[in-house]
């Protein structure tokens, strides 16, 4: 069982987003069930636990362990294909955001755009690597900074852009035979829930696009010039 899996498929995704079959979803992702046992549950009839899995198993999202003969009855165990999914932007064809449509470095809504885009690679990434049995080659860092003011704020924008611009200056061959090009993505946003005080150094996610839409409880947006890679 894979810890995440991507749905890209837009039958798929509605599959997935009926209450009752997330339900099962969730079941199955904890541990391997029957039908019957499912049925105990979610407080259904086997006959329709048996339907909705059908629909599951249709679109991958569920798949076989094993048969169980009980008397004259076959009993089949499933379990879910991964842990937990996330909807690719994919799935929404002609509708999925699209950053390049206005690059904006101060908007929270570009970069939810960038973040579908990311989500949507990746996805990709892990699907085409999952069939070829290869791991995909990928860095992230994921951390929280408490800012003492605004104009603080607006300077780490400006000092890790700049860093991040002279590291890619530094590593970036346009010319390397056999090279492959990386997405570099930044994003800094306010947290949403409060968590537990880190006591060493921070560090904030991955880097490329830019300082992002400041926290509306604070002083505003981040200023400054800081311009994408």
């Amino acid at each position: 069982m894979f810890e995440v899996a991507v749905i890209e498929d837009p039958a798929a995704a509605e599959v997935s987003l009926d209450p009752v079959r997330t339900r099962l979803l969730a079941e199955l992702a904890g541990g391997a069930a029957s039908a019957t046992m499912l049925a105990a549950k979610v407080g259904l009839p086997r006959q329709k636990v048996n339907y909705h899995l059908k629909a599951l198993e249709r679109h991958g999202l569920v798949e076989l362990v094993e048969e169980r003969k009980k008397g004259n009855v076959t009993e089949r165990v499933m379990r879910a294909t991964a842990a937990s999914f996330v909807i690719s932007p994919t799935a929404l064809a002609a509708v999925a955001p699209d950053p390049a449509r206005s690059p904006d470095q101060l908007s929270a809504r570009w970069l939810l755009a960038l973040a579908s885009r990311m989500v949507r690679d990746v996805g990709e990434l892990i699907t085409g690597a999952a069939k070829a049995r290869k791991r995909v080659a990928t860095f992230a860092i994921d951390g929280q900074v408490r800012f003492a003011s605004a104009a603080d704020r607006a300077a780490f924008a400006e000092e890790l852009a700049g860093a991040v611009t002279a590291l890619v200056a530094k590593y970036h061959d346009e010319a390397a035979e056999g090279g492959r090009d990386h997405r570099v993505v930044v994003a800094v946003h306010p947290s949403v829930a409060a968590r537990p005080a880190s006591s060493g150094p921070v560090h904030v996610q991955t880097a490329s696009d830019g300082p992002v839409q400041g926290d509306p409880g604070n002083d505003g947006p981040f200023q400054g010039g800081a311009q994408g890679l």
